[in-house]
């Protein structure tokens, strides 16, 4: 959208008809009052400068003075809005893949699927939703290392999460390395809300950090957990003996996950399937909610140097015209003075 920054100053525009009309009445009174011999030679030899290149002189000067005029107008052009959400919280969101995430256990779209799928699948929904907050990413199995460090884009954190296998970081599962990991990438922020959402299908058994001493270190850094343990209570599976249930849950530590959520101030929740996984974590949005947006801008870009360079270019084909007539008056003048 195009707007000026000064619109009073078109006003400026009606300035030229009113210094030409005082010029003109000015000049006509000193005519008057002028009587020069010849006087028909002078009108012969002014008629070879005047008339047409007078009239497009005078157009050319006042196309000069609008372009002028508008140029002190500042135009410009406003570009479409754009919404500056204010940076919210610091949140790291730790995903277990080790061996274990790779049970099909879970259900989408009414297909059986690994832990692992359906854990991406909602908790790219999740990170859709964070508008306003720095994500991280932290992936961890028998080692923890950052695949996303804290950042706005939103969009490659879920790239680098779908495209994450099982078994990149290892088959164990590391749980207290992956705090420690999260702690190390947000001590020293200066936000209010730090934030690990850690999501685990098993025990911590690997690791140098005990998990229960790395949640005692998060909480004297402000930085609160919420512990997700993730698999089916129950399963049917056919074997040599016929069909039978079994918990594939069984080695999942939730005294562990649900002390790391007490000791931080979070919450510990367990998701035996797609549909409780994907209540947690609107409710986890419910608990960190959003940040709100800042007022949205429109980006400005100036446009007066167009018109302030087309002023310029037609005052210098005006004072070149004028020169050249000037030239062609003076020889034309001559030329009468001497004639017999």
């Amino acid at each position: 959208m195009l707007r000026f920054a000064w619109p009073w100053v078109l006003a400026a525009v009606a300035l030229a008809p009113l210094v030409r009309w005082i010029a003109r009445d000015s000049a006509s009174r000193r005519q008057a009052a002028l009587h020069v011999p010849f006087l028909q030679d002078f009108q012969r030899a002014a008629a070879t400068g005047a008339g047409g290149g007078s009239r497009g002189l005078l157009w050319l000067m006042a196309l000069a003075w609008l372009a002028l005029v508008v140029a002190a107008a500042r135009p410009q052009w406003l570009g479409e809005p754009v919404d500056l959400p204010v940076a919210g919280r610091e949140l790291m969101l730790a995903v277990d893949i080790s061996g274990s995430m790779e049970k099909r256990d879970f259900r989408v779209s009414d297909r059986i699927t690994t832990r692992l799928i359906a854990t991406k699948m909602v908790a790219g929904d999740f990170i859709e939703r964070r508008e306003g907050d720095r994500i991280g990413l932290i992936l961890f199995g028998q080692q923890a290392y950052v695949q996303t460090p804290l950042t706005l884009d939103r969009e490659t954190v879920k790239t680098l999460l779908y495209e994450a296998q099982i078994g990149f970081a290892g088959m164990e599962t590391a749980i207290g390395d992956a705090i420690g990991l999260a702690i190390k990438r947000l001590r020293g922020d200066d936000v209010a809300g730090r934030v690990l959402v850690l999501l685990t299908d098993g025990a911590n058994t690997a690791g140098e950090i005990d998990p229960r001493k790395a949640a005692q270190i998060a909480a004297q850094e402000g930085l609160k957990i919420y512990t997700v343990g993730i698999g089916a209570d129950e399963i049917v599976v056919n074997s040599m003996f016929g069909r039978r249930r079994v918990n594939p849950s069984a080695d999942l530590d939730e005294e562990t996950l649900q002390a790391i959520a007490d000791t931080t101030g979070g919450r510990y929740f367990r998701a035996r399937d797609t549909q409780e996984l994907m209540e947690i974590y609107r409710e986890i949005d419910a608990l960190e909610p959003l940040s709100k947006e800042a007022p949205g801008f429109r980006p400005v870009r100036a446009l007066y140097p167009w018109p302030l360079g087309l002023s310029a270019l037609l005052m210098l084909i005006v004072l070149a015209t004028q020169s050249g007539l000037r030239g062609r008056f003076r020889a034309d003048a001559a030329g009468v003075g001497s004639a017999p």
